[in-house]
């Protein structure tokens, strides 16, 4: 009987460790506690060689929490593929903290490929409000912000101001110069990027969201985009090309393309990100210290950008679950974000960098920025974004090229959409 005894109360003590132990990994799950150690942070490539430094600032002071970085390719399609093929591969996986794309976050918590993280860990509070927003997923926090972006127009500042024309804040103000001022000027009106690829979904998005219409709701469970507001944003598009104000080449256009048709004076108006500010103003430029930005137009006044950038997430698989939330924090603290504005020339996530005045000396589009980001929108969130984009791409590109009339194109991408949704 004392034997009996003594093994129950074994067993009762068990019990209760165990239940500790399992209650304690939950939340470790959620909290990203669950130990420290080394990690690997899985990046596309790095174009301006800046994340290394950074990263080296860490492993100085973390020598316990080495990390090493993992470039995959620029492309963001070859990026993702090889994310996934890694997620997937469980608790062999390589990886332990993401740098991912803005679109993703949605699909890759919807997949348990990474963790759900507190809210009260990270200084989101400090960050430009619609950023948080492209991180979450069911109104959970899934990846921390790490880069914002947004849509800017860029001009010809000379050739608006020899016309006494200022930067244009509606379409039909954009309309107007691209058809009557730019071939007086021996330049194109107006480009984007509207090659069929995510350039283009991001464009498309634009002129929706512009003209006060959405693409999709309640996390990708709803079709929204048969509206008036999505005809008109891409009968605008489509209008562009057709009457010519919008050159044909552009339909070809991705960023770079579009960048250097800006930066060698071919362009009076450019939609892009603003690393092509920074490119089209650098020494060397056929348009240097001739370039202005605004935030884009839209039907009545300023439009909306869709928001880029890159989000920081935890694998779900990750050796070091704790050790990568403080790197997260690290990366996200005001003085590496100051860096990557700096040595990255990338749009910082924290709103305190954009009101710096020495800051804003050396990056002048930064007040510009700003007020685009505070005012732009994510793109369409879904667990099967990928499809999504792909749907949205050919179907307006066919509306620019005049194969579906704007409406046809509406109906079919309503469709199109519903079916992606279903899945």
């Amino acid at each position: 009987m004392r034997w009996i005894h003594a093994a129950g109360r074994g067993l009762l003590v068990l019990v209760v460790v165990l239940t500790g132990y399992v209650a304690s990994g939950a939340r470790a799950d959620e909290a990203g506690g669950g130990g420290r150690g080394p990690l690997t942070l899985a990046t596309a490539g790095d174009l301006t060689g800046y994340l290394g430094s950074v990263l080296d600032g860490w492993n100085r002071t973390h020598p316990g929490e080495r990390v090493t970085l993992v470039e995959l390719p620029d492309s963001a399609d070859e990026t993702r593929a090889q994310m996934i093929t890694d997620l997937r591969g469980g608790e062999r996986g390589r990886f332990d903290v993401l740098n991912i794309d803005v679109s993703w976050t949605s699909e890759f918590a919807a997949a348990g490929w990474i963790r759900p993280l507190p809210r009260d860990r990270f200084p989101l509070g400090t960050f430009l409000p619609p950023v948080v927003a492209t991180a979450t997923y069911g109104d959970r926090l899934y990846a921390v912000p790490y880069v914002t972006n947004a849509g800017l127009l860029l001009y010809r500042k000379d050739v608006l101001a020899a016309a006494g024309v200022p930067p244009p804040r509606t379409w039909a103000e954009l309309e107007r110069a691209a058809k009557t001022l730019a071939p007086a000027y021996g330049l194109d009106g107006y480009a984007g990027q509207f090659l069929p690829y995510e350039g283009l979904t991001v464009n498309a998005a634009e002129a929706v969201y512009s003209a006060g219409g959405t693409i999709l709701g309640d996390e990708g469970e709803r079709v929204t985009v048969n509206s008036r507001a999505a005809r008109e944003g891409i009968g605008f598009l489509a209008r562009g090309v057709r009457e010519g104000w919008i050159p044909e080449e552009a339909l070809a256009y991705k960023e770079e393309e579009s960048k250097q048709a800006f930066q060698n004076g071919r362009l009076l108006f450019l939609r892009n990100w603003p690393y092509a500010y920074v490119a089209a103003s650098a020494p060397g430029s056929a348009v240097a210290g001739r370039v202005g930005a605004v935030p884009l137009p839209g039907p009545d006044g300023p439009g909306t950008s869709v928001l880029g950038g890159s989000n920081l997430a935890v694998s779900s698989h990750a050796r070091h679950p704790d050790s990568a939330a403080r790197l997260i924090a690290y990366l996200t603290s005001e003085r590496v974000q100051r860096q990557v504005l700096t040595r990255g020339a990338l749009p910082p996530v924290r709103a305190d960098v954009y009101e710096d005045p020495a800051l804003i000396r050396r990056f002048p589009y930064l007040p510009t920025l700003r007020e685009s980001v505070r005012s732009a929108a994510p793109r369409p969130k879904s667990p099967h974004y990928d499809q999504v984009s792909l749907v949205v791409q050919a179907v307006v590109h066919d509306a620019m090229t005049g194969r579906q009339t704007p409406e046809a194109a509406v109906r079919r991408l309503a469709g199109e959409l519903a079916a992606v949704s279903s899945r």
